[in-house]
């Protein structure tokens, strides 16, 4: 390189610097704003999800949320609980509900059936149905947290195997992560009870969300990792 040629060498080099550093520096802040969007989560199930009897704060939904934020996630749960709901009303309501949100849910947790159990309704009905809801949420891409119940010793043995049997049968299927008893460390816990003896108060509630954390925890850090592995799928489809 001749002496005339080394102010433009100079111009180059000052010019790649004043053009890529930037954009190297802008890069993670880009990163950090995908990693802090807000996330959807939907709870649909019957009064265990819906709060009975409860103040609005104090329901699943609400205090899940509330211990998801304290992890400095950002969570937003929506409280899709239908008081009473059997699987039969859930199934029915599912593809409505779905279809009037104005955001697909990162993730679901599918809380019924205990209804279905404490009327004596059939067994193959609720799997019937939850089969149905779960493949449902599949088809529209949404990961699920199956809540699972146990059937009432006074269903008699054989109700209570079948049933019992029937959520991690289905979680198996389709792909779903179980939670096998919604009602884990609450159910026939006085304290943590309402006075019916059935429906948690908000106690009751703050213990089944401090059980299930650990489970909503991994389902959304799965959801955020598979969804950085499909990215690149995407962008080679593009391309082709």
């Amino acid at each position: 390189m001749n002496a005339r040629s080394r102010p433009y060498g100079l111009l180059f080099r000052l010019f790649h610097l004043f053009l890529v550093v930037p954009l190297l520096l802008a890069a993670p802040a880009h990163a950090k704003t995908a990693e802090t969007k807000e996330r959807l989560i939907l709870a649909f199930g019957d009064s265990l999800t819906a709060g009975y009897q409860l103040k609005p704060g104090e329901s699943f939904p609400a205090q899940l949320e509330a211990a998801l934020r304290k992890d400095g996630r950002a969570v937003r749960v929506r409280n899709a609980g239908v008081s009473g709901d059997t699987t039969t009303q859930g199934k029915a309501r599912l593809p409505w509900l779905l279809n009037s949100m104005k955001e697909k849910p990162d993730l679901a947790i599918v809380a019924l059936g205990a209804n279905d159990m404490l009327r004596g309704q059939p067994v193959a009905t609720a799997r019937a149905n939850l089969d149905s809801m779960l493949a449902e949420f599949g088809r529209r891409g949404i990961p699920v947290i199956l809540a699972g119940m146990y059937a009432s010793p006074n269903m008699g043995p054989d109700y209570g195997r079948e049933f019992n049997a029937m959520y991690p049968a289905l979680a198996k299927k389709h792909g779903a992560a179980l939670y096998p008893f919604f009602l884990a460390g609450v159910a026939a816990q006085p304290g943590l009870l309402l006075a019916d003896g059935m429906h948690p108060n908000r106690q009751g509630v703050g213990v089944m969300v401090a059980n299930m954390l650990p489970t909503v925890r991994r389902a959304l850090d799965r959801r955020a990792t598979s969804g950085a592995h499909r990215a690149p799928d995407r962008q080679a489809t593009a391309r082709r």
